[in-house]
């Protein structure tokens, strides 16, 4: 058993709600449940599943702790785009999950990197996320890196949270912009009903920063795609200053334009042939771990990626 403790930032709401907001992995029937068995406190007494949170409120959950799947290595072949002592960084394709979690136990990245690196993976992400410095979606191509040792590591990971990082994004998405640059700033937390999404939030929320550019705007809508209501798509690189989960998806729907083929933060139907979100992560930029050399590196846009593109061909602005 652990103990998670939480203190409330709202008066009214509904604990099991307010619990599966605030802890990770816990659904909103496991909560009724953990409150049905007594396993939520304050200052020692136990709750009631009806009771409603007061701000201030501090709670104490009693929570069995899930035994984390061990990866193991599977020969699964790998884009690899740079490779040393230090590190390793490969060219993710759409479609596979980057570490094992329920329902994707086997035919992950992570599975692969042992396959390939066998014990020299960094164990700082545990026997979980072995190696792995930073995400992707399971729908999002492109460039991601793994360490091989902990240095190296951990002098990743203080790029990343020093912003030193640089990780450049491309994507098409709904709608025409009208700015040829711009920032998106709006905290990103989890979603407040959908503990599976993230939303923009004032309450409970993590800073997030986007910055996108126009590459290419499309006027119209090709013949069999789109839908009613579209005016149009736009080709867009954006840069995350920060790297919240699902922030791109989340960022370009909170300003009016959704990743095509996002269905859980845009439209609810195939876009222009997409199924799930085209979204690649097209370019790095990190200081080596060793040599303290800056290093830049360029994924080429995916077949999926260039089919979209291909649709659009001819509404160009």
């Amino acid at each position: 058993m652990k103990t998670v403790t939480l203190e409330s930032t709202i008066s009214g709401e509904r604990l099991d709600v307010f619990l599966a907001s605030n802890i990770p992995d816990l659904s909103r029937s496991a909560a009724q449940k953990l409150l049905a068995s007594g396993g939520v406190t304050l200052q020692g007494k136990v709750l009631a599943k009806n009771h409603k949170t007061s701000l201030g409120e501090v709670y104490s959950a009693e929570l069995e702790e899930a035994e984390e799947p061990v990866a193991l290595p599977e020969d699964i072949p790998l884009n690899i785009v740079l490779e040393d002592d230090d590190l390793i960084v490969i060219n993710k394709p759409q479609g596979m999950v980057v570490h094992p979690a329920p329902g994707h136990f086997s035919g992950t990245l992570v599975n692969a990197l042992l396959f390939h690196c066998g014990d020299s993976l960094s164990g700082i992400g545990g026997v979980k996320r072995p190696g792995i410095v930073h995400r992707l979606d399971k729908d999002t191509s492109g460039l991601i890196i793994a360490a091989k040792n902990d240095r190296a590591h951990l002098a990743l990971a203080n790029q990343l949270s020093s912003r030193t990082l640089t990780r450049e994004y491309e994507a098409v998405v709904r709608g025409v912009l009208k700015s040829d640059s711009g920032k998106i700033d709006a905290p990103i937390g989890r979603h407040p009903t959908d503990r599976k999404r993230q939303a923009v939030a004032r309450l409970q929320a993590r800073e997030a920063v986007t910055y996108y550019e126009v590459v290419t705007r499309f006027y119209g809508v090709p013949g069999g795609f789109g839908g009613s209501g579209s005016s149009g798509y736009t080709h867009v690189r954006c840069r995350l200053e920060t790297g919240r989960t699902h922030q791109i998806r989340v960022h370009m729907a909170h300003v009016g334009h959704p990743v095509v083929g996002d269905f859980v933060y845009g439209m609810k139907k195939p876009e222009l042939g997409m199924s799930v979100q085209c979204l690649h992560a097209a370019r790095l930029k990190f200081e080596h771990p060793s040599s303290g050399e800056s290093v830049e590196l360029c994924a080429e846009l995916p077949e999926y990626f260039l089919g979209v593109l291909g649709k659009l061909k001819g509404l160009e602005g």
